[in-house]
């Protein structure tokens, strides 16, 4: 199996982790699905498990599930098959992802897009610090192939995708669960905004910043992590704001 195949286990595994909290279950799902997607993890024309499965996985009831798999289909992300052969399957678009993300955002007040992005401040900074202490070889190497994929990106899905990926597989680096749950679901609510085209994110550049970070990890310097994991967070939650207030001015 090769790395990037053992990357996108690793991904999908934490993906489709069970939901924690007491809250309400079905737009979490649709969120915790909906990165699966934007990751890459699952693509489009695979069949998603059977209901009975992916509740179980995600720890919630069928009937849960159920509208949740009714959300995306309205979103036009999944369609159903009924009778033999049939099932939930992908059948997202870039066209149908970038929708959906902009009219989330215009919906979003600016508080809480400003306590998502101190969520995120938050959850990657403390990543980064432990990913410093526990990351191993492995792990690390990850982190390099995932910062290679997203520089020489030259479509957005893939930008967004081996970005992502990236945030996440620092939380698996830190060898901590909760962080990567929390990842993961901050994922689910945060990449396909941060890179809708009109913020004009440069995959290069965010490679850039990815590399120094890495390098930060390897020599085990948790500060240095910690305030490039953070001060990248902070730059792109400013232009996420930016860009809501710019439409809510129109």
């Amino acid at each position: 199996m090769s790395q990037q195949e053992r990357a996108g286990l690793t991904a999908l595994s934490a993906v489709l982790s069970p939901l924690e909290g007491s809250g309400p279950k079905t737009e979490a799902v649709v969120q915790r699905l909906s990165a699966a997607i934007s990751l890459g993890v699952m693509v489009d024309g695979q069949q998603l498990p059977s209901e009975l499965t992916l509740a179980d996985q995600l720890g919630v009831s069928t009937m849960t599930l159920r509208e949740a798999l009714a959300v995306l289909r309205e979103q036009g992300i999944v369609r159903t098959k009924r009778g033999r052969g049939g099932g939930s399957f992908i059948c997202s678009s870039a066209e149908a992802l970038e929708h959906t993300a902009s009219a989330r955002l215009q919906q979003m007040s600016l508080a809480e897009l400003r306590d998502l992005g101190d969520a995120q401040f938050a959850i990657a900074g403390a990543a980064a610090v432990f990913a410093a202490r526990r990351g191993g070889r492995a792990d690390i190497a990850r982190l390099h192939a995932l910062t290679d994929r997203l520089r020489t990106s030259t479509e957005p899905v893939a930008a967004r995708r081996a970005d992502s990926r990236f945030h996440i597989e620092m939380a698996v680096c830190a060898q901590s669960t909760r962080l990567t749950r929390a990842q993961v679901d901050l994922q689910a609510e945060l990449s396909a905004l941060i890179w809708l085209p009109r913020l004009e994110l440069d995959p290069a550049a965010e490679a850039s910043v990815h590399g120094d970070l890495v390098r930060a990890i390897e020599r085990e310097d948790d500060a240095a992590a910690r305030e490039l994991a953070e001060s990248q967070s902070e730059s792109r939650i400013r232009r996420l704001v930016a860009l809501r207030m710019e439409l809510s001015d129109r």
